[in-house]
């Protein structure tokens, strides 16, 4: 199955593509629990704009007043927040695809994750670093960790832009759609990162990418067979777009 382009007519305008996003992050993860070994699991992470976390809030709570305080049942109301010490800007991660694997011996630990890029995580400045820096965050801590763009709207290079912080711009792989997989490890005493990269276009087929877990564990990430399954459940066939 071929990539196609969900991001410009004709697909986009007849599937959306937050719902295949999310129903590929889905199958990636059905496809890693089957091949986990014992004591790891994978659990996909989709969340499109933080009215999603308000939302699952919402029959819960009462109502907010003029300055967005929860108004509590009257048993609740004898205590009252004090005043913030300080108020900055902040800007939240907007949009969130994400397949994490956690390693359950001791407790769920996170032992890698595979991010796929969203039109969001490209669109301006803030929104690219704020994706670096969870993705620096997790190589410095060991973490296994697969990146695929196949946004087609926007032309930042977020493996790029990850190295280039890491490595000082030391590489510049330069491609607009692409998979990258990333290996914290050590040899002979010197931490190091071990690097997979390929380019990806509209109407190729899509790569297997190793995907190496926290420790020594490495999984074929056959992103090609999964696509192909997830296009076939969203009844998208190639050439019909």
């Amino acid at each position: 199955m071929v990539l196609q382009d969900h991001f410009h007519p004709p697909l986009s305008l007849r599937r959306h593509w937050h719902s295949f996003h999310n129903a590929w992050a889905t199958y990636i993860a059905s496809d890693l629990n089957s091949k986990l070994p014992e004591g790891y699991f994978a659990e996909p992470n989709v969340q499109f704009g933080i009215e999603i976390d308000v939302a699952a809030f919402e029959g819960n709570l009462t109502e907010f007043d003029n300055e967005g305080i929860i108004s509590l049942p009257l048993s609740q109301t004898n205590w009252t927040p004090p005043s913030p010490s300080q108020n900055l800007p902040f800007l939240p991660t907007v949009e969130t695809v994400e397949i994490s694997i956690y390693n359950t011996q001791g407790g769920a630990v996170l032992a890698g994750a595979i991010e796929l890029v969203s039109p969001a995580n490209k669109d301006r400045a803030s929104h690219r670093k704020a994706f670096v820096s969870k993705c620096e965050t997790l190589l410095r801590q060991g973490i296994g960790l697969v990146i695929v763009d196949v946004v087609t709207e926007r032309k930042a290079n977020l493996h790029d832009e990850l190295l280039n912080r890491i490595t000082e711009g030391t590489s510049n792989l330069g491609a607009e759609l692409y998979a990258s997989s990333y290996r914290p490890v050590e040899r002979n005493g010197q931490p190091s990162l071990d690097i997979w990269q390929e380019k990806i276009s509209i109407g190729d087929t899509l790569p297997t990418m190793p995907f190496w877990l926290r420790g020594n564990n490495c999984l074929p990430l056959e992103l090609d067979s999964i696509y192909e399954r997830t296009c076939k459940e969203q009844r998208i066939y190639a050439g019909s777009a």
